[in-house]
């Protein structure tokens, strides 16, 4: 079969032909309809040796929906045909937390030498993928996969990162979002969707601030020098409630605190490199908290399915055939994906 395989640190990934795996145990073989590619991929590929504790060679893809195809003989809780995600962060599978679902948080994720599906074991970016277990599926049933897979990550982390902030987000509140991508047009939905605050977008771009639009923010702004100033007007001069950081460089973490309301909450999802320092006083709203939500629960994955089989949410995609994953890779470094890259087997 066809796997896009990364082979060397620093090194584009390469088209290659690999044996299709065969179910053992608890195994089960998903044949692949979808995999999303996001930055993820690309932090993956660029990695300096030594950086992650994954071993080479493996496919990518860790956003990835298709059909159960074949089942191990210890295999239970999905039928062959079953159309499903893949709920991606693989932890350890015996810890507290991954027995209820919260393998995002596995206590010994620093033990392992994975992080999940596509991240140091083989991923999605194939025509089959093998998964340790049904308990990391979840059916999607008339879904279609091209929407279906970006829930696995955009989807789920944005949904987790905004669970977080949710008791705190009634009505009368605004929320920022920072970075309108794959991640942060979904953001704006959810929000949206299970909250009542009042959404302001903001991005660089203006194709991504008419994503933003699209998405139902209430209000957008490119980044300029007096952002900060044109969002706390927006609220009447106190600042916002709380911010969704989907980019994480100095700029954005700055904007973030300068904008936020005294007791505001930021929670940082994307990894720019930027740094915050939280020791001076004065610098800081008071109350100000932070959280650095990572990907999400099995469980929220499930509600993140539903919600998108209702119609409140709606990945915006470009669709690219696996061969052209390195046409797709090049586009989203450059900047000029729009929405969700989603790749489909050939």
């Amino acid at each position: 079969m066809r796997a896009l395989r990364l082979t060397a640190w620093g090194k584009p990934p390469t088209p290659t032909e690999v044996e299709q795996p065969v179910p053992h145990g608890t195994e089960v073989l998903v044949r692949v309809d979808a995999a999303g590619l996001c930055h993820s991929d690309l932090h993956v590929v660029d990695a300096a040796p030594g950086a992650l504790p994954y071993r080479l060679p493996f496919t990518l893809g860790h956003e990835v929906a298709g059909w159960a195809a074949a089942l191990g003989p210890d295999a239970d809780g999905v039928a062959v045909g079953e159309r499903v995600v893949l709920y991606g962060p693989w932890g350890c599978g015996a810890c507290d937390r991954c027995a209820t679902g919260r393998d995002n948080y596995c206590d010994r994720r620093d033990t392992l030498a994975w992080h999940g599906v596509g991240l140091g074991r083989d991923g999605g970016m194939a025509e089959y993928v093998l998964v340790p277990s049904a308990r990391h599926l979840v059916p999607i049933g008339d879904l279609p996969a091209a929407q279906a897979a970006p829930l696995t990550d955009a989807g789920l982390t944005s949904y987790h990162a905004v669970a977080g902030l949710r008791p705190a987000l009634e009505e009368g509140t605004t929320t920022a979002v920072i970075g309108i991508g794959g991640l942060g047009h979904l953001a704006v939905q959810i929000l949206r969707a299970t909250t009542a605050t009042r959404v302001l977008a903001v991005d660089t771009r203006e194709d991504a601030l008419a994503l933003a639009d699209r998405s139902g923010a209430d209000f957008g702004t490119l980044v300029r020098p007096d952002t900060g100033r044109v969002l706390k007007a927006r609220t009447g001069g106190t600042g916002v409630d709380a911010v969704l950081d989907f980019v994480g460089t100095a700029q954005t973490l700055e904007l973030a605190t300068g904008i936020l309301r005294a007791g505001g909450e930021v929670a940082v999802v994307g990894s720019g490199g930027g740094h915050l320092t939280v020791s001076k006083p004065g610098v800081l709203p008071p109350g100000f908290r932070l959280s650095l939500p990572f990907w999400g629960t099995r469980p929220e994955l499930a509600e993140v399915v539903a919600l998108a089989r209702s119609g409140a949410i709606h990945v915006e995609t470009e669709r690219f055939p696996l061969a052209a994953a390195p046409e797709a890779i090049d586009r989203l470094r450059q900047g000029r994906m729009r929405g969700r890259a989603v790749l489909v087997p050939d």
